[in-house]
């Protein structure tokens, strides 16, 4: 897989748009155990935030440098 990605003629990396997709991912999954309340039980909830957009993009990014 290339490791830029032509959008308009400008060459961008392809980690951009990965960590785009992961950051809305985050928001959705965000809400969603916001709603169960999963928070309450967390320790340090912006810790665990982070935390998780770093799984996730980690998940997404790995398999295009492998």
């Amino acid at each position: 897989m290339p490791h830029e990605i032509a959008v308009f003629g400008i060459l961008m990396p392809t980690l951009l748009p990965l960590f785009v997709l992961s950051m809305l991912l985050q928001i959705g999954l965000d809400w969603a155990l916001g709603r169960l309340g999963v928070y309450e039980k967390v320790w340090h909830p912006a810790l665990f935030r982070w935390c998780l957009l770093i799984v996730i993009f980690s998940g997404l990014s790995l398999p295009l440098y492998r």
